[in-house]
C-alpha cells in the first residue's frame, strides 16, 4: 500500500518530464490526482510506477494526458514488458547465430 509521500512524488516527477517535454506546466489538480496514482501504485508498486511514467514519455503519446496514464498503466506495463522480453529474446538468438556461424567456419578449416 503506498504512503501517502509516494504518489506526490509521482506526480512531481509527472510534472517534471512534463515540464521538459513541452515547455510549461501541467495543469492539475494535485490532491484529486493523488488518488489514481495511489491506485496505480497498490497494483504494481513505487519502483514499478516511476518507470511506467519514464517510459510513457518515451513514447509517441500526443500530449501525454495524466488521465490517459491512468487508465491505460496496465496496458503500458504490458508493453514494457513485452518489449523488454522481445529484446532479450533477440539478443539470445544473436548470440546463438553467432556461435552457429563461428562453429560453421571451425568445420570449414
Amino acid at each position: 500500500m503506498a504512503n501517502e509521500k509516494e504518489p506526490y512524488v509521482l506526480i512531481g516527477l509527472y510534472e517534471k518530464l512534463y515540464f521538459e517535454k513541452y515547455g510549461k506546466k501541467p495543469r492539475l489538480n494535485k490532491y484529486r490526482e493523488k488518488w489514481s496514482m495511489k491506485d496505480v501504485i497498490d497494483s504494481v508498486g513505487f519502483e514499478r510506477a516511476k518507470e511506467l511514467i519514464l517510459y510513457y514519455f518515451r513514447t509517441g503519446k500526443s500530449g501525454h494526458p495524466l488521465q490517459f496514464f491512468f487508465y491505460n498503466f496496465d496496458k503500458i506495463d504490458q508493453l514494457n514488458r513485452d518489449i523488454q522480453k522481445d529484446i532479450e529474446n533477440r539478443k539470445l538468438l544473436r548470440e546463438a547465430t553467432k556461435k552457429l556461424v563461428e562453429g560453421e567456419d571451425e568445420y570449414r578449416s
